[in-house]
């Protein structure tokens, strides 16, 4: 595989992500699957890459990759972690999946500086046309598994995500919509981005 292939296979929102992070950060990556955004930014930033994922295959590709990264639930294992002992916490495409979205982020920003948020947005209109006119939970590039066997436990849209960043009293110091063509959006309203984005991602911290 020549590197212009390599490129075209580079996620849009790991590009987005490695933009979000200063070159030389401390970074957790919490359900870091197989590890491919953390060797992504390693490559590009020259990160300092730790990892936690549930699954011994996640753990075992992202070792074999040269990754730190050790197997453990990503709700129960964060509160090892000492207080501020990273420059950032990445959550890309696990928010849903967990059982308590509000108490997860609390933590990443207990561990981390700074936490990256991603998730699939429940708000995209594919997705309620799909509910109001067929009546069945939807399925997409984003939303890829049937109801029945989805991780996906918690779905929420990005109205709902920065409803629940107020709430917490968390700061968004930057956000990005990206559509259904893998193309990061602009971002000056929140109702279009809601509308049409199928993923959103978001740079938090403390307020």
């Amino acid at each position: 595989m020549n590197n212009s292939d390599r490129a075209a296979d580079i996620r849009i929102d790991f590009i987005l992500i490695s933009q979000m992070i200063k070159e030389g950060s401390t970074v957790l990556d919490v359900g870091c699957g197989d590890g491919d955004l953390l060797e992504f930014l390693s490559s590009q930033k020259n990160i300092d890459a730790r990892g936690i994922e549930i699954t011994a295959s996640g753990v075992k590709n992202s070792i074999s990759k040269g990754l730190s990264v050790i197997q453990g639930n990503a709700e129960k294992d964060i509160k090892f972690y000492p207080d501020n002992s990273f420059d950032y916490v990445l959550l890309s495409q696990t928010l849903q999946a967990v059982n308590r979205p509000d108490l997860l982020l609390k933590e990443l920003l207990r561990v981390g500086k700074k936490a990256i948020v991603s998730f699939p947005n429940f708000g995209y209109w594919r997705v309620r046309f799909n509910l109001m006119l067929k009546g069945t939970m939807p399925m997409n590039k984003t939303l890829s598994h049937p109801w029945y066997s989805s991780p996906n436990i918690h779905f929420c849209t990005i109205r709902d995500f920065v409803g629940l960043c107020d709430e917490l009293d968390m700061k968004i110091i930057n956000h990005m919509a990206i559509n259904a063509g893998g193309i990061k959006m602009k971002f000056d309203h929140l109702g279009i981005a809601n509308f049409f984005a199928t993923q959103g991602l978001y740079l938090i911290t403390k307020d």
